[in-house]
């Protein structure tokens, strides 16, 4: 594990930020295969990739200090900037990012829902190499595990600053893994006869329902209300949401695929 991977002078290289640029591109990448193996729009992902890209960084920053380190960043407001430290919550990089592409695809007369199905499967693939960042970085950690098993941080890390030498959790990795298999679920659903926004409802809904569950062991930061935390509250607005919202494009089929060759 290497929060550094060299230097440039006095200027470090730092894995977190390799890794998640590594994630926007290869997510383009992906979502540009996706549409141009579909048909549609493909020539507009590379331009979406960048500015997806940049408000989803923006989104996930924001979100991890109004929601999670708003008692450190209250003190320390010139730090906000300071991505390269870690500290992005992906729910407020998903929010913001998806945005921007609603405002794109407004803008260039695109069908939303049908683009957002495209796509789904490439953004989830971002999100599961982002966590490889948050690995290297000791961030996103979980909680103790209470045995003789688990990961123990190097002590530059926050999981090291808050737990000590005690083994944790893998819940970074954990997501990852889980992030892969939803990408592969969607990948076979959108080669089905769905209605035009299930996929991209599909992934809302199957994210949203691993990171609840995923909450109960991360350990870097505390519930909010009813014994829960921000992540797992905000993850059963999206599952009840975009369940009745996947009924209901049901009800009202517009056909979206499969167009593959």
């Amino acid at each position: 594990m290497h929060q550094y991977l060299f230097f440039i002078g006095d200027f470090p290289i730092r894995a977190y930020g390799l890794i998640l640029s590594l994630s926007i591109i290869l997510a383009t990448g992906t979502a540009y295969f996706l549409a141009k193996q579909d048909g549609r729009w493909h020539s507009h992902v590379p331009d979406m990739g960048i500015y997806c890209g940049l408000a989803g960084i923006v989104g996930a920053r924001l979100w991890d200090v109004f929601f999670f380190d708003w008692d450190y960043y209250s003190q320390h407001l010139l730090e906000i900037p300071f991505v390269w430290q870690g500290g992005m919550a992906i729910q407020g990089g998903v929010v913001l990012g998806v945005l921007a592409g609603y405002i794109y695809t407004k803008r260039h007369k695109i069908d939303t829902w049908a683009f957002a199905d495209i796509v789904a499967p490439a953004i989830i693939l971002g999100q599961a190499i982002g966590r490889t960042a948050n690995l290297l970085n000791g961030d996103a950690f979980g909680q103790p595990t209470g045995g003789g098993f688990g990961i123990i941080y190097p002590a530059t890390t926050l999981a090291y600053q808050v737990y000590g030498n005690q083994p944790l959790w893998p819940a970074e990795v954990f997501e990852g893994q889980l992030d892969i298999i939803i990408f592969a679920i969607l990948l076979m659903f959108r080669t089905t006869a769905h209605a035009k926004g299930q996929v991209f409802i599909l992934y809302a809904v199957l994210y949203s329902l691993a990171r609840f569950f995923l909450e109960f062991i991360r350990g870097d930061y505390g519930t909010l209300m009813f014994g829960l935390k921000s992540a797992q509250l905000t993850s059963l607005v999206v599952v009840v949401i975009g369940i009745l919202l996947f009924i209901w494009c049901g009800f009202n089929k517009k056909q979206a695929g499969p167009k593959l060759p």
